[in-house]
């Protein structure tokens, strides 16, 4: 056997050392690492494993917020409801059948959907039916105490509903499944109107299953807030039902379109395309010959059909749809010449009933031949070949500005979704005389339905092109007012000595020209109809007949923009047709307002 030397030993010991010392430098470290990560990168870590252990979450859903018009009543609220869930694995074996058989039927589901959730023995969530009501609710909880069954679980949840049933669709919009908004004011304030969700926390024992009552822990859902519109809900209604009988009466085959607005500050007070959607049924088609179209096709031609059927009447026609105003548009060619001084309420223009501009021809409408005429009468009569002349005079540098300044070219800015960006129009470097001729009464452009309401704002109000909105107050749930909207001035346009003398020749188109049949009796109204050709219709016959009517013209208050896209009736004539309209909705909303008749004026007739 051989002897280590002293030397040997104490290399051998020194060895030894060196190797403890790194091996408790690698295990010392590697806890100190350890410890670094847990209490410093990662410090919540196993908190959170922990919970996820020991805790199961349910939460509580925040109620949406609700929508009110200005006169106080409720358009859009949350509604309890309840959730049906199930935690499979809680359930005993031998109630799994009976519980899919009963449930099945309660809830009005799938059984064999039902029975393969329930036979699901590791899974601890599993959707059986969303939104039921309380019968239904209540149902399900008497079977399970009747059974003495764990894991079928009833959660408190939310539905949107809008108590005025069929109103306002294409403004308020609507929500999807989750409460989330996707059209209309739930969707431009969704952020506002989506509340915070609260949430319990129960206790979870080793097997999984809930502790007693006294482990939960409640966090309180905050509803989302409340918002107050400019629209009136009287004169919605109002607005709604005439559009919706004169649709109807002139077979209008495009939906028509009626907007009110106050004329000094830009507030919508009422807004319809018709026919329009309830909102509490979206997705139904509301029109039945299409409906049924859409039912005879399969697959995915039929899908395709819907999705295009719902997107169609979910358009709010009048801000996402651009269209040819017409003569309506002679307004603003009308306060464009004054304003610049080109032209005088009582210069004198000549109507032969035809004028060639350039080499091309414009009628007067109808195969009116009005001979000479001044400004103010031109107007009253709707005259083509007299705004071709004013256009002319006014030239195409001043066309286009005023085009511009009236705010034609842009989107209004309204607080909706879907507002159409852009409107078309000819800029100066592409404008002839020929194109100025055309757009100088109303044709060739294509504005939105209120892009042109707003800029006939501007013409009466004293020359200020307003904000149009919707919405005038969001308040929070303890009823603190997060945001009052004001009125917004975006730019003069015209002066108030222009606006003033607009506000006399639209008058005399109510009291001697086309708009005879917009009068309201008791009232000065002034007005403009306009009948304007679709140039991009394949039905050459395609019209839409409007009309504009402004109360109390000689202190201007309220505006209506009534359109109706193609009707098929006696006439197309936007006076005939689309003026009696406004004066329905101006003889029951001036009074309403507290604005008292002025004269006792009989309505004027039409002269033979």
């Amino acid at each position: 056997m051989r002897h280590l030397t002293p030397q040997q030993n104490r290399v051998m010991r020194r060895r030894a050392r060196v190797l403890a010392a790194v091996l408790a430098a690698v295990c010392f470290g590697g806890l100190l690492v350890r410890l670094f990560v847990l209490q410093v990168l990662d410090p919540g870590g196993y908190a959170a494993r922990a919970a996820d252990q020991q805790l199961r979450g349910a939460v509580l859903p925040a109620a949406r917020g609700e929508m009110y018009s200005a006169d106080g009543t409720l358009l859009a609220a949350s509604e309890t409801c309840w959730t049906i869930r199930a935690a499979p694995r809680e359930l005993a074996d031998e109630l799994v059948q009976p519980a899919a058989q009963a449930l099945s039927e309660i809830l009005e589901i799938d059984y064999e959907e039902t029975l393969e959730k329930l036979s699901q023995r590791t899974s601890n969530d599993c959707l059986l039916r969303r939104r039921v009501d309380r019968e239904m609710a209540d149902a399900v909880r008497a079977w399970c105490v009747e059974y003495d069954a764990q894991g079928i679980q009833i959660r408190q949840d939310t539905k949107r509903v809008y108590p005025q049933g069929d109103f306002m669709g294409g403004i308020l919009g609507f929500t999807d499944v989750d409460n989330a908004g996707l059209w209309g004011l739930e969707l431009e304030y969704d952020e506002e109107l989506t509340g915070r969700n609260g949430q319990i926390l129960t206790a979870k024992n080793a097997w999984g299953y809930d502790m007693p009552t006294h482990y939960q822990t409640l966090v309180d859902a905050v509803p989302g807030n409340t918002l107050t519109l400019t629209i009136d809900a009287n004169i919605q209604h109002w607005l709604e039902s005439a559009m919706d009988a004169a649709v109807r009466e002139h077979n209008v085959a495009q939906r028509g379109v009626g907007i009110v607005m106050d004329v000094q500050t830009g507030a919508i007070l009422a807004m319809t395309s018709q026919p329009d959607y309830d909102p509490n049924t979206p997705r139904e088609i509301i029109n039945e010959e299409i409906r049924a179209q859409v039912n005879a096709l399969t697959g995915e031609e039929r899908s395709a059909a819907l999705q295009e059927a719902q997107q169609t009447q979910w358009r709010n026609k009048a801000i996402s749809d651009l269209y040819e105003p017409g003569s309506v548009f002679k307004l603003i060619t009308a306060a464009a010449a004054l304003d610049t001084g080109v032209c005088t309420p009582t210069d004198t223009f000549v109507c032969a009933g035809k004028i060639n501009v350039a080499g091309t021809w414009f009628r007067c409408a109808n195969g009116h031949i009005h001979g000479a005429e001044t400004f103010a009468q031109g107007l009253a009569v709707s005259c083509n070949p007299c705004f071709i002349q004013i256009g002319a005079r006014l030239g195409k540098e001043n066309f286009c500005n005023y085009f511009e300044a009236f705010g034609l070219r842009e989107a209004t800015g309204i607080d909706l979704p879907g507002e159409i960006k852009r409107s078309e129009y000819y800029t100066a470097d592409r404008m002839g005389p020929v194109e100025l001729a055309s757009c100088s009464f109303g044709q060739s452009s294509k504005v939105s339905y209120l892009q042109m309401l707003t800029a006939v704002c501007a013409v009466v109000n004293g020359g200020n092109l307003m904000q149009p909105y919707v919405v005038q107050r969001i308040t929070a749930p303890d009823g603190t007012v997060v945001r009052e909207i004001e009125p917004t001035v975006k730019r003069r346009v015209i002066s108030e000595e222009t606006s003033a003398t607009m506000c006399q020749l639209m008058e005399g188109v109510v009291t001697e020209g086309t708009g005879k049949h917009a009068a309201v009796n008791g009232y000065f109204v002034g007005g403009k109809s306009g009948t304007s050709q679709k140039l991009d219709s394949e039905n050459e016959g395609a019209r839409i007949s409007s009309f504009v009517a402004v109360a109390p013209i000689d202190d201007p208050r309220l505006a209506v923009l009534v359109c109706l896209d193609e009707p098929h009736s006696w006439t197309t004539s936007g006076g005939t047709l689309s003026g009696p309209v406004c004066a329905e909705v101006l003889a029951k909303a001036l009074p309403y307002l507290g604005i008292e008749p002025e004269v006792e004026t009989p309505v004027p007739t039409e002269t033979p």
